[in-house]
């Protein structure tokens, strides 16, 4: 469509440029007029008597309002919009420091995409995979972005009135970082800092100061997060036991000095705190509350509540409320629910979102945005999380939201049909699994990657019919498929998964039946089906190799390859297995002599839950390390 838009453009011109080809449009001087004013206020798109009207404050809601104009442009003669802002601050944390380092081309791609749905932040979560020039390790192979690469997509972003602020590690989750000889005056634990030596606020000086440098923005991140061994490495053998809250205060004292000489604004994760909201915590007083000692000793930073679990509105504004006692300001950060394993977990992200977006808005939250994990390898492509950002932004903008107003939504803007999306979450969302999948099964992963003579998983789908709930997902994704020309790649993706499992899932399970009945023809029979297997995974690794490629960094695939070479070299060996006992060369097959046991831990197997855990636990009851 062409389009002239004019009046007060001059804050987004740049942007309106960059975002046009998204949006299908040609701006011309000859185009339908559409005239602009930036003004205090709601955002308003409006249509009538030949021509257009936008009215916006800040820039990401003129293309908020832009999007919204030609939605309703396409299929309505006129109209008036107009939508309130619930949140001063919304956006996204993106990872990039679990294997997938998203490219700059792909940063590029999302911010366009936050840009029309109106959402103002992005946050790119690096613990080592950001230069840092006096530790040559730190990130060593592992994709980090040099500094014209982080200023490229900050430049991007502002011209999208999209703020980009950086988030590192001051204290824990750097394992990848403290794994290399060079760090080990520097570390307590495998993943935790060590508190109060000298060498550690150099090396953190360095990192705040290559991580904020690329970034316009004076706001930063700093983790803190899930530092529960601190203190209890190295820092115990120097310096003897020290309460962990002490520890963590002093330390965040020393780094938010590191971050006042730059100027900087830092933001934590609020969970080290929480043994502070404990009725019976030993730090109140008689009365109950918190001691102002203790209030006064946490230096003055943000607080970012995370949680991505609850589907009850009542846990979030109560931690809400805990949160005022200990910040002025308290942010708040949901999930996307990317890390379940290979494929999202809509109804897990969904229930939650939905509660802890009314619980924000009741309690008067004011800065909020949704993460994209990609623990345990990244497996899940980061781009089926848009239909839960199209729900986080819609919250954004009303203080109610259906998903139908979000699927109509989601729709145009990401030209995708939402409820084929929504079939994806069935690959893990299977029988035997909860509603909503709640207790985070990874069926699909863990179906995918078990071994098929030793079968870990096996007890635990036992009588599900979990292969039939795949064979029946074939045809519906292939028509999901054709149905988003926009996305055939990723629908290919996950077609060929359920392929593959309405296969592999449950032939363990029915070459031990057959064993035991030394049925010697049945078991010859199934050698065609490992083969099949063989080669459907390995097409499985193409497609997903394309969808890696074409948005991340080649670091960190190898170890996707090696998790899907593991699949297809076992089959090799199961095959030979099979073979030495039907041709008499071995008189039994030790690996289906063993009894099967439900899969159950090292975490806590719930009700509803199939499986969940991390690769190694998955393909072996061995070691993988020693």
């Amino acid at each position: 469509m062409e389009l002239h838009v004019r009046g007060d453009v001059s804050s987004v011109a740049e942007g309106l440029r960059g975002i046009a080809k998204q949006l299908n449009i040609h701006l011309s001087t000859k185009g339908y007029p559409i005239d602009v004013k930036n003004q205090h206020g709601p955002l308003r798109a409006a249509n009538k008597d030949g021509h257009g009207e936008i009215t916006f404050d800040k820039p990401i809601h003129f293309f908020r309002a832009l999007g919204l104009w030609l939605e309703h442009f396409h299929k309505d003669h006129e109209f008036d919009l107009s939508e309130n802002p619930q949140f001063e601050l919304s956006g996204v944390m993106l990872d990039a420091s679990r294997n997938a380092v998203p490219t700059v081309a792909d940063i590029e791609k999302l911010l366009r995409r936050m840009a029309v749905m109106g959402l103002d932040t992005l946050m790119l979560y690096t613990e080592d995979t950001y230069e840092v020039k006096e530790y040559p390790y730190f990130g060593y192979m592992r994709g980090r972005y040099t500094t014209e690469e982080l200023k490229a997509c900050d430049d991007y972003a502002g011209k999208l009135g999209i703020e980009m602020i950086p988030c590192i590690q001051a204290l824990g989750h750097l394992r990848e970082a403290l794994k290399w000889n060079d760090a080990a005056s520097i570390k307590d634990t495998d993943d935790i800092l060590l508190v109060d030596e000298p060498k550690t606020y150099e090396f953190l000086e360095n990192c705040i100061r290559a991580a904020s440098e690329p970034f316009q923005t004076k706001r930063i991140h700093i983790g803190m997060d899930e530092t529960f061994q601190l203190g209890l490495g190295k820092y115990l053998e120097k310096h003897g036991f020290e309460n962990h809250i002490d520890l963590m205060n002093r330390h965040l004292q020393k780094v938010v000095s590191l971050t006042d000489k730059y100027g900087l604004k830092p933001m934590i994760w609020s969970d080290m705190y929480f043994t502070l909201f404990a009725e019976d915590s030993k730090y109140r007083d008689e009365n109950g509350r918190i001691r102002e000692e203790i209030l006064a000793s946490i230096p003055d930073v943000e607080l970012v509540y995370w949680n991505y679990y609850q589907g009850e509105q009542e846990v979030y504004e109560t931690y809400f409320r805990h949160h005022k006692q200990l910040a002025k300001k308290t942010i708040f950060a949901g999930g996307a629910w990317t890390w379940n394993g290979l494929a999202p977990n809509y109804g897990k992200a969904i229930a939650t979102t939905e509660a802890a977006m009314a619980a924000c808005k009741k309690e008067g939250i004011k800065e909020v945005f949704v993460t994209l994990w990609g623990d345990n390898g990244a497996e899940t492509p980061f781009s089926t999380s848009m239909p839960i950002l199209q729900l986080f932004a819609e919250h954004t903008y009303h203080k109610e939201v259906t998903i139908a107003h979000t699927a109509k939504r989601f729709a145009f803007l990401n030209e995708g049909h939402f409820d084929d999306f929504m079939m994806l979450k069935r690959l893990d969302e299977t029988p035997g699994v909860m509603k909503d999948n709640m207790n985070i099964s990874m069926t699909s992963k863990v179906l995918l990657y078990q071994d098929v003579l030793i079968g870990l998983y096996d007890e635990n789908i036992r009588g599900l019919s979990i292969g039939e709930h795949y064979q029946k997902l074939v045809p519906e994704m292939e028509q999901a498929k054709h149905n988003n020309p926009k996305w055939e790649k990723l629908f290919e993706f996950y077609e060929q998964l359920a392929r593959v499992l309405s296969v592999k899932a449950e032939i363990g399970i029915k070459i031990k039946e057959v064993y035991e009945k030394k049925d010697f023809e049945q078991m010859r029979a199934f050698l065609p089906k490992l083969d099949w297997i063989q080669a459907n995974v390995n097409l499985l690794r193409q497609m997903h190799r394309n969808i890696w490629f074409a948005a991340y960094k080649p670091f960190g695939w190898e170890v996707i390859d090696i998790r899907y070479g593991g699949v297809i070299t076992r089959m090799d060996s199961v095959k030979y297995r099979i073979h030495e006992w039907l041709e008499g060369r071995i008189s039994a097959i030790e690996e289906l002599e063993e009894e099967r046991l439900r899969h159950d831990g090292p975490w806590e197997m719930f009700d509803g839950l199939i499986g969940g855990n991390v690769y190694h636990r998955i393909v072996t009851a061995g070691n993988f390390s020693l």
